[in-house]
């Protein structure tokens, strides 16, 4: 009867720890892998989420990349970065990720760079600045529509980059 009762109380007593424990990693971590979570150090407060409970990935939505004039506007509006000479002997990929909100305005971006083993990698900042700016300059993204009505979603931009060229832009 006592092996019962001690059991009993490793069970409850463990039940409790793993309820804390899910509550507290509900406080740090967010909803789904990915989310961008806003910082007042990065993110421009008047940037508006229009439903922050669900934000999709733009693969969810089943229409592909939406931008006017599709990927071939987005690599003109990047010529700058391919027909000049970057300084920069570096190889490897910058991604940009960001949220599109329902009205189709950008915002909470983040990037991401790696080597071309895709290893952490650090470019040169101007290098990073001059691709953030830029991307941040697209204004033709396209809302998607989820059961009528417009939604926000998560988009990327990845740059590859040979001896400090731009080679391609993807998606």
């Amino acid at each position: 009867m006592k092996q019962i009762i001690k059991i009993a109380f490793l069970l409850i007593s463990f039940s409790n720890c793993k309820q804390r424990d899910e509550q507290e990693c509900k406080d740090c971590y967010p909803e789904n892998i990915g989310d961008i979570v806003f910082d007042k150090n990065l993110d421009d407060p008047s940037f508006k989420i229009c439903n922050p409970d669900r934000i999709f990935q733009y693969y969810n939505l089943n229409t592909g990349l939406r931008y006017k004039g599709e990927k071939p506007k987005i690599s003109e509006h990047f010529n700058e970065l391919k027909t000049s000479e970057i300084a920069y002997e570096q190889s490897g990929y910058i991604t940009i990720r960001f949220i599109i909100n329902c009205e189709g305005k950008t915002g909470y971006f983040r990037v991401q760079q790696m080597d071309n083993n895709f290893n952490r990698n650090v470019f040169d900042v101007e290098l990073l600045e001059k691709f953030l700016l830029l991307t941040k300059q697209l204004d033709g993204w396209i809302t998607h529509e989820k059961s009528g009505r417009s939604v926000d979603y998560y988009q990327y931009l990845t740059f590859k980059i040979e001896k400090g060229k731009l080679i391609e832009i993807m998606p």
